[in-house]
């Protein structure tokens, strides 16, 4: 079963540490390629979607970008979901489609957070996601709550240090095959378990980057995939899971909203987990992986963390995941982070993804979640 629409353009700028780049030109420069590669014009482009900002916030971030860039589409709006924006936005293109509304769906996302915020102002824009009555005071921050779940899972399954290390090492050595990626050098567990306690039992190897970057996608109706110069790559299903916002709230440290969006994407796809061929999963904090692997079914409890120190999450391995190298390795540009994911996936299914090519990969999952494992949403890929 399909959603009746298809990705048919992707994009990702080079991410990293971009001197003199601004949040609207990378934006640009992605919305751009995502068109170049769908072989479409500007003016072909009826509806917009678009991320937040955390160096240009703006009430109607969608408006300002079409007017940055000239487009004047039918429709026009912002999402904001924190890492699940992405996956989102690419279900709500899909819908739009689906529903008469638009014939193709430019989704863009992209900040300049590393050399366009300070330490202290991306610190600041990260406290705001604790409860400002029952956590801020407190001086809860965004890793705290997941080294939270983190200490959860070890004393629940037995997780250790070591194979969540196991997860960082592998994404590396994903990214190192990338040339876009904003970290190549190889690790070992040993550097993780070295590096500097962030909050425990998370180090600073287990947390994602702070990236510059842009990314964006094309979405387009059935009868209108003819138009572009790809054949599509199908959103098969997707689906969404929400338990709470705050950590403060969550019914439980060990299960998450994850469960729900990713049986409902694999039922509307009428697929299974055993058919994934390739999946690209959020990866904020290594735990944030290690959690979605078991949740969403490749993994029983207390699996996932021994399969990744075994190198099931390798090219090779029975699930390849996050081949481009994730968060964690590849890049985190805000809701790009997220959108990364998405490109990646999309690459791996065109045969794309050179070196890191995963062998005949036919189904590709993606998930993205935002907040503290608060908001999810996935999507099922397939040529």
């Amino acid at each position: 079963m399909s959603m009746g629409a298809g990705i048919t353009g992707v994009f990702d700028t080079r991410v990293g540490e971009l001197r003199g780049s601004t949040c609207m030109g990378l934006q640009y420069e992605a919305a751009a390629g995502a068109l170049a590669d769908a072989g479409l014009a500007a003016a072909q482009v009826d509806g917009v979607l678009c991320a937040y900002s955390f160096t240009e916030p703006h009430l109607m971030p969608a408006s300002v970008f079409c007017e940055y860039a000239g487009i004047h589409p039918d429709v026009c709006y912002s999402i904001q979901a924190g890492g699940a924006t992405a996956c989102i936005m690419v279900m709500q293109a899909a819908a739009l489609v689906a529903s008469g509304q638009c014939r193709h769906v430019l989704c863009v996302t992209g900040d300049n957070r590393l050399t366009g915020m300070s330490r202290d102002g991306a610190v600041a824009a990260l406290s705001e996601v604790g409860h400002p009555q029952f956590e801020r005071p407190y001086g809860i921050s965004v890793p705290a709550s997941y080294a939270l779940v983190a200490r959860r899972y070890m004393h629940e399954y037995g997780v250790t240090g070591e194979q969540l290390a196991a997860i960082a090492v592998e994404h590396r050595r994903h990214a190192g095959l990338h040339p876009n990626a904003h970290k190549r050098d190889p690790i070992t567990v040993e550097d993780v378990m070295r590096s500097r306690p962030i909050s425990t039992p998370l180090r600073m190897l287990d947390c994602c980057l702070i990236s510059d970057g842009a990314a964006a996608v094309v979405v387009s109706a059935p009868d209108a995939i003819g138009e572009t110069r790809a054949s599509g790559i199908g959103i098969l299903g997707a689906g969404q899971g929400h338990t709470h916002e705050h950590i403060v709230a969550a019914p439980s440290l060990t299960d998450f909203g994850c469960k729900q969006s990713s049986r409902i994407a694999f039922e509307r796809a009428g697929v299974r987990p055993a058919d994934i061929d390739v999946a690209e999963i959020y990866d904020s904090f290594t735990i944030t992986l290690l959690v979605e692997l078991e949740s969403i079914g490749f993994f029983g409890r207390g699996e996932a963390g021994a399969a990744a120190a075994a190198g099931e999450l390798g090219l090779r391995g029975r699930l390849p995941c996050n081949t481009h190298g994730g968060l964690l390795s590849y890049g985190h540009s805000g809701a790009a982070g997220g959108m990364f994911h998405v490109v990646e996936g999309v690459r791996q299914l065109r045969g794309e993804a050179q070196a890191r090519q995963v062998p005949d990969a036919r189904l590709a999952f993606v998930h993205g979640d935002g907040g503290i494992l608060s908001a999810h949403c996935s999507l099922v890929l397939g040529r």
